[in-house]
């Protein structure tokens, strides 16, 4: 398994409400060559959050110190003064472990993460099936005040012109339908489906 592996990542990416997430949550318990990649951020936990396990917490001066640093691979200011990024050591701790990444991350960071691994990631666009069915999901969830979920809006909105910017694009209009395309994405592009053959 660590031969076929090894070295590389598969990035996940959507605007908030898509579905990204609960995607790579079920690739997660489906392929043991997978590990998740926990993202740093200075925004406040939330609760049923674990600190690295849902985000590595930091506040915004241990965000800006480790930018600071060069510790980051990419970081991004998604909303103003929310800060989210990816840790060098975080990847580099999975890989050592032997085994694929996968990333569930928001859009522009995820372009930068292809630009800096190239050759060694998949970026996978999760899309709705249409935006409007997207800012309903959104305005359906009890996490947000309405500010924020106006902002959320307003940057999926952006987010969806970048869906020619990845290699694949999901559309998760039936879950059962997407998560099947999901694991034929994993299995490809990890050569598992070689193996089995």
């Amino acid at each position: 398994m660590e031969d076929t592996v090894k070295g590389k990542m598969l990035i996940f990416t959507a605007p908030s409400g898509a579905g990204k997430t609960t995607i790579v949550r079920h690739l997660l318990k489906n392929f043991d060559e997978l590990a998740f990649s926990v993202s740093a951020t200075n925004r406040p936990i939330r609760k049923g959050e674990t600190d690295g396990e849902s985000y590595h917490f930091l506040s915004t001066q241990e965000f800006m110190d480790r930018v600071e640093n060069g510790e980051f691979i990419e970081y991004e200011e998604v909303y103003p003064g929310r800060f989210y990024g990816t840790l060098h050591s975080e990847v580099e701790r999975i890989w050592a472990l032997g085994r694929a990444i996968v990333f569930d991350i928001e859009v522009k960071g995820a372009t930068n993460l292809k630009q800096f691994y190239p050759k060694e990631s998949m970026a996978v666009f999760v899309n709705p099936p249409n935006s409007d069915v997207l800012f309903q999901r959104l305005r359906n969830r009890s996490t947000e005040t309405e500010d924020e979920i106006r902002d959320r809006i307003a940057r999926a909105a952006e987010e969806l012109s970048y869906v020619d910017s990845f290699d694949r694009v999901l559309i998760n209009d039936d879950l059962q339908v997407a998560f099947a395309e999901a694991e034929d994405i994993v299995e490809d592009f990890l050569g598992l489906k070689a193996e089995e053959e």
